[in-house]
């Protein structure tokens, strides 16, 4: 991977910058304005390093979507991950997500959020692998057995907070784990908390009742595959989300 290339705001309004400022309709107006409004939120540079990319950019990036770009930013001498909101966006702000974003930093669940206005989301930076990258380089059933509770125990968090996610059923971008064996749910873009929160059971089925790489790869690796166990504990939990049903979903997955 190439070395981190830091601009400060000014040389923004430069080329390939631009282009990832304002992805994908690069504007010079959209561009003056996008960056006074990191101004605002004392911004020093924007950092592209990443795994991912933007068509037709040379420039790397930690991650990109439908809805925005993200890439590290520096703030007041600490690295931060910030959401651009792409021009082409369904949405017209990042304002939803922020408050999403908050509301789940109450149930002590995803990145610590830091602010947010109309084209940009300031988040806690996650240094780690996602779910599933993570699970191909380790091996020790015991270990993956720490993570995916963490992993549950967050997703009861986020359903006693009544906060749905809404893409946990398939997810192997929003979860990431890092060096200290910490699992961070991610993206909360289309998490709302107006309607029924199934969190725990969304995720029981992409870890662990599904047919994609994930469940195929954990169930290897616990030497356990218990689909009817678990669906009749999820059953119960759906109908009383208390700690002891929520045990038993526990129970029915990991023991």
């Amino acid at each position: 991977m190439k070395e981190p290339i830091v601009v400060p705001l000014d040389l923004l309004i430069q080329e390939p910058y631009a282009s990832v400022l304002c992805f994908p309709n690069c504007d010079a107006t959209e561009s003056h304005s996008r960056i006074e409004e990191l101004r605002g939120h004392g911004v020093d540079s924007l950092e592209f390093w990443g795994h991912a990319s933007l068509f037709g950019v040379p420039c790397p990036v930690l991650g990109k979507g439908f809805v925005g770009v993200v890439v590290i930013a520096h703030l007041n001498g600490e690295k931060i991950a910030i959401k651009i909101r792409r021009t082409d966006a369904d949405r017209a702000d990042l304002l939803h997500e922020a408050s999403m974003l908050a509301k789940a930093n109450e149930a002590q669940v995803g990145p610590r959020y830091i602010g947010a206005s109309k084209n940009f989301l300031l988040m806690q930076l996650i240094d780690g692998d996602l779910l599933p990258d993570w699970l191909k380089i380790n091996e020790d059933p015991s270990r993956v057995k720490v993570v995916l509770c963490q992993v549950l125990e967050q997703c009861f968090r986020l359903d006693e907070t009544c906060l749905d996610h809404g893409e946990l059923s398939k997810a192997p971008k929003h979860v990431i784990v890092d060096g200290q064996l910490e699992p961070w749910i991610v993206d909360f873009e289309t998490a709302s908390d107006a309607r029924k929160p199934a969190n725990v059971s969304s995720m029981c089925h992409f870890l662990f009742n599904s047919a994609g790489e994930v469940a195929r790869t954990i169930a290897e690796k616990l030497n356990k595959q218990n689909k009817a166990e678990i669906i009749e504990s999820l059953k119960v939990y759906k109908r009383i989300k208390t700690r002891e049903s929520f045990e038993a979903v526990l129970r029915s997955c990991l023991d």
